[in-house]
């Protein structure tokens, strides 16, 4: 497991991880520039997911190129910088179980009104997940 409850470090990440929402994927545009983007996304074991409509240059990105970065935001004092490297997929939403499907819509439930969604429009429009594996951590 790339983070390590028992360590400092890791602590703070996996406090951060279960209280953020929001974190920035960064995929690597044909032309090699890096393309950020906000996300939400999910713990799932030592693993990431992140719902995409399908489409978006962000999954095109990630076929040519797999390697990314999920980085969190900082702490509003700016002691806690968190940044993930590793590896992503794409599959279509089906391939994740109900289980997980119920995990992320209960985390995000309190912001699909603020995008003017319900969670059967949001489960109709973003019917793709990317899997992120981390595999390497750095912070502070």
């Amino acid at each position: 497991m790339i983070i390590n409850p028992t360590s400092e470090l890791g602590a703070k990440v996996t406090r951060r991880v279960e209280e953020q929402t929001l974190a920035w994927l960064t995929t690597v545009a044909s032309d090699g520039t890096p393309q950020p983007n906000p996300v939400w996304f999910l713990r799932d074991g030592d693993a990431f997911l992140i719902f995409s409509k399908p489409g978006q240059a962000k999954l095109a990105n990630i076929a040519r190129h797999p390697r990314v970065s999920l980085n969190l935001e900082a702490t509003e004092d700016q002691e806690q910088i968190t940044v993930f490297t590793g590896s992503a997929e794409v599959a279509g939403a089906a391939s994740v179980g109900q289980d997980l499907l119920d995990r992320y819509a209960a985390r995000y439930a309190d912001r699909l009104p603020v995008i003017g969604m319900t969670r059967g429009q949001y489960e109709a429009a973003y019917t793709v997940v990317i899997r992120f594996t981390p595999d390497k951590l750095r912070g502070w």
